[in-house]
């Protein structure tokens, strides 16, 4: 047995190793405590803020249709569909793309008579209305008021709707973003002066992009040539909010 300061069966190697370890994982300990300690008290000024962009509109939505009723099923369909194809074919001739025109539904539904009598009758079916519905861009609006009149003396009767919008949105949203960013900075500068604080880097920083809206507020535009469907484009407003987080440097 030996007579050194070792304990029994330890070498000093085995014993130095063991005691470097255990100082390396206290140190590992000591240093995520600090980060912790330190990221916990950071001071940050968290701001939001909203940029708008305003534009003429280039690009209309329109969703028309054709419904007609009949006492049988296949007349009122053969009709409803025989105008569909007559307008399908106005507006290639008019110069819309087929990729600008998408059926939206088709349907065909019975009619039923005595429904709400008194006596307690059996309904029965009286007719059928059939209906297509075609949702078209236009991309040229100095036709859309053309394209509107000429499509409803090809027998549309039913219209779902007219929206504007842009075909390229990417422009006017960087245009919002840098409004907002810059927005955001300029109120968060005003919170550091206010609170006598030095503002430091950006931390973070997220966005939400708003979809394309019509203004409240309309201009007229002339958009219809003489004898069409008067329409009025006003303007759009692409939005674009972000939130911002900045350090504090002192």
């Amino acid at each position: 047995m030996s007579d050194g300061p070792w304990p029994p069966h330890v070498g000093a190697n085995e014993f130095g190793g063991k005691t470097l370890k255990k100082i390396a994982f206290l140190a590992t300990i000591l240093a995520i405590t600090a980060a912790g300690m330190t990221h916990a008290e950071e001071r940050r000024i968290t701001v939001d803020a909203a940029g708008v962009v305003q534009a003429a509109p280039d690009m209309a939505t329109i969703t028309l249709g054709v419904t007609n009723e009949d006492t049988q099923a296949s007349k009122a369909m053969q009709a409803t569909s025989e105008a569909v194809v007559q307008i399908l074919k106005r507006l290639d001739e008019m110069g819309i793309e087929t990729r600008d025109v998408q059926t939206r539904d088709l349907s065909l539904s019975p009619v039923w008579s005595g429904r709400n009598n008194l006596n307690n009758d059996r309904p029965e079916i009286s007719g059928f209305v059939a209906s297509n519905r075609v949702l078209v861009r236009v991309r040229d609006l100095t036709q859309l008021g053309t394209i509107m009149d000429a499509v409803i003396q090809d027998g549309a009767n039913d219209f779902g709707g007219l929206s504007f919008g842009v075909q390229d949105p990417a422009p006017l949203q960087a245009q919002a973003r840098a409004k907002a960013v810059a927005e955001a900075t300029a109120k968060a500068e005003q919170l550091a002066q206010a609170a006598n604080v030095t503002l430091g880097p950006v931390q973070q920083i997220s966005e939400q992009v708003g979809g394309v809206r019509p203004v409240a507020q309309m201009r007229a535009m002339d958009l219809s040539e003489a004898g069409s469907v008067p329409v009025a484009g006003g303007e759009i407003s692409v939005s674009v909010n972000v939130m911002m987080e900045f350090g504090i440097t002192d």
